[in-house]
């Protein structure tokens, strides 16, 4: 495996912005857009278009996963009511770092890292936890990162802006849009649930 060759995970353009600045001089990387979870489909497709736009622009290579939308559901099912950064997000976390791992191994890719602790709302302790895991399993380094310190999460609000990125408001799946929203009966079952 070539010891500069990187794969980065990522869940939409805003998220990539710092964190491919962060290694392009040191690595030679590929973006891997993998996210099942991200509903409804034209959100997905949003999210890539802007990915797609960047990486033309820098001159990155993208590589696009399967949309699988149902085996996310069926993984995360039981979780569902649990809010952001609970046993939910991790087994999500697990699966696009899966994949992320697999696709690397079939490359030659010696190292893996993820966008995902750009963001203020997702578990950076957890995403490093499971990536080192998986690094181990597959015999590829995962490249540890809490990506919203050092003004990565500023830097990467002002690239979107100066890209002039779609920003969403939402993590990307259907339950965090509800969490978001609010949504009443959702709140009620979600208070009430217990795993």
């Amino acid at each position: 495996m070539d010891n500069r060759s990187l794969l980065i995970h990522t869940c939409c353009a805003p998220c990539i912005g710092s964190v491919y600045e962060l290694f392009a001089d040191s690595h030679d990387a590929t973006v891997f857009y993998y996210n099942p979870n991200i509903a409804p489909k034209s959100e997905y497709t949003k999210r890539l278009a802007e990915l797609e736009r960047f990486a033309a622009q820098r001159g990155f290579p993208l590589l696009v996963g399967t949309y699988d939308a149902r085996e996310w559901t069926l993984r995360v099912k039981k979780y569902r009511f649990l809010g952001e950064r609970s046993q939910r997000c991790w087994e999500c976390y697990r699966m696009r770092l899966e994949a992320s791992f697999s696709r690397a191994k079939d490359l030659g890719i010696g190292a893996v890292t993820t966008s995902l602790s750009v963001s203020p709302h997702k578990d950076a302790t957890m995403i490093n936890r499971i990536g080192t895991e998986l690094g181990s399993r597959y015999g590829i380094r995962f490249i540890e990162g809490d990506f919203k310190k050092g003004d990565g999460y500023r830097k990467s609000v002002a690239i979107a802006r100066v890209q002039g990125f779609y920003r969403q408001n939402y993590c990307g799946c259907i339950y965090s849009k509800l969490e978001r929203n609010r949504d009443a009966l959702w709140t009620r079952k979600a208070r009430s649930f217990n795993p």
